[in-house]
């Protein structure tokens, strides 16, 4: 959105007292300011400044000790710029405001590498360059949840004035009972412009997904993806409990994740994975050799928190092998079928607890490293994947952290400033984490993943 369209939509909406500025940090939170709406032509003008380091926080929203973005720096300044975005209203506040996203660059402009969405930015460029576009959809999954006791619980429906203690997989009265909240949910992504498609209960206790229709631009499916996180967890404050995308919430039901689809299409709009008949072509298998090779390297990405690797165990509808399927949800990678011009890979590794850029510059990042060294991944599995003798996805936070740091498909995908910062982030996240009971561990991933 330009300078002159982001003016003309704050004039059009006079209505709204404050905006805020925001961008995410390492973890997916958002870190900014709130502005009167009489200054807001400034920051769309010259944008923002605050700590380079307030984007390699942790998950309390610490300094993390050792940075040398911190004291070693003189805790220097980034410049903050919106993003193409532009002004969004925020529907789960009380007073009418409306959220301005930015992102972080340095100081002569460029962009800073520790930016999760200048990540993936700099992923995209690779596609660009050779005239490739990603069209990449994304599956949210979140619980619904009372936590207003002493433990976790799914709350009463508006509706019957009942709390109903059990899994209804694909269930119309599931979504029935929270009917008011769900309304009003489609409405704010309207309002949002987030493109919510279609809406089912899932498998845990009080578990929804909703579909976020595809997009031929990856920094707006990842914007969509962040944002929507950003949303239900308010709307469902104000209809009074709390929804979350923590990837195991209850140790009794399944977790919550974030599914990933991608095609990707030439510069004639053809789908460059697409043969013609039902299983694809070389380029697309090459695809998920990229994504098979870079997979345990990748899972701190894709399982960020020591919570989310409560739900990476076997026969708990998430992956643990490392393998490709065709139409087979126990595979880490599904081909899914279906007419052959819309041919794609599904990538079913990531937890909801995720930073939406980082995931989404994992998974296209190493399916372009696969589709730059040609290499063809092994046999579709077929059956059950958890039964089968596979190479893992790591089991631990300690030793994702382990492979991430030593991974040269890493190295390919992100900048050394990124993978620098997370690291530090996570170690010093374990390190205060065993500190902690079971339920300070909750209490902190509920509401901040």
């Amino acid at each position: 959105m330009s300078e002159n369209r982001m003016k003309t939509w704050l004039r059009k909406n006079p209505q709204v007292r404050t905006i805020r500025v925001a961008a995410a940090d390492l973890n997916g939170q958002p870190r900014g300011k709130r502005v009167p709406t009489r200054f807001a032509d400034k920051v769309v003008e010259s944008g923002t400044r605050f700590p380079v380091s307030v984007l390699n926080l942790d998950i309390w929203g610490e300094d993390i000790d050792d940075s040398p973005l911190v004291f070693e720096s003189g805790d220097r300044d980034g410049v903050l710029k919106p993003t193409e975005r532009g002004f969004l209203p925020m529907p789960w506040l009380e007073a009418p405001t409306a959220l301005l996203p930015i992102w972080m660059f340095r100081e002569d402009g460029t962009p800073y590498d520790g930016d999760p969405r200048q990540a993936l930015k700099r992923v995209l460029d690779r596609y660009k360059a050779k005239g490739l576009t990603p069209v990449v959809a994304v599956e949210m999954e979140f619980y619904l949840i009372d936590d207003s006791g002493r433990s976790l619980q799914i709350p009463i429906s508006p509706r019957s004035n009942k709390r109903r203690k059990a899994a209804e997989t694909m269930s119309i009265r599931a979504l029935d009972s929270f009917d008011q909240f769900f309304t009003d949910l489609y409405d704010a992504c309207e309002e949002m412009d987030i493109p919510a498609d279609t809406a089912i209960s899932e498998a845990g206790l009080g578990q929804f997904e909703i579909n976020l229709m595809h997009s031929d631009d990856g920094l707006r499916a990842a914007d969509d993806a962040w944002l929507f996180k950003w949303l239900v967890k308010g709307l469902a404050r104000r209809h009074g409990f709390a929804a979350s995308f923590m990837a195991k919430p209850y140790e009794d039901y399944a977790g919550s994740g974030m599914h990933m689809h991608f095609s990707v299409l030439d510069q004639d709009g053809t789908n460059i994975f697409d043969d013609g008949g039902p299983k694809g072509n070389d380029i697309l298998r090459h695809a998920i050799q990229g994504c098979l090779g870079a997979m345990a390297d990748s899972a701190l990405v894709f399982a960020p928190h020591q919570n989310s690797y409560d739900r990476l165990v076997p026969e708990a509808h998430a992956p643990t092998g490392i393998c490709w399927a065709y139409e087979n949800r126990t595979a880490a990678v599904r081909v899914p079928s279906g007419d052959p011009r819309a041919r794609r890979i599904e990538h079913r590794v990531a937890g909801g607890d995720v930073n939406p850029y980082l995931m989404v510059a994992a998974i296209l990042g190493a399916a372009m490293n696969g589709m730059e060294d040609g290499v063809l991944p092994p046999e579709p599995v077929t059956g059950n994947a958890y039964a089968l003798d596979l190479p893992r996805i790591p089991a631990t936070w300690e030793g994702a952290m382990d492979a991430f740091e030593a991974s040269d498909h890493i190295k390919r995908i992100f900048p050394e400033e990124l993978i620098r910062n997370f690291l530090l982030t996570k170690r010093q996240e374990a390190h205060y984490m065993e500190e902690l009971t079971e339920a300070e561990r909750v209490e902190i991933y509920l509401d901040t993943v």
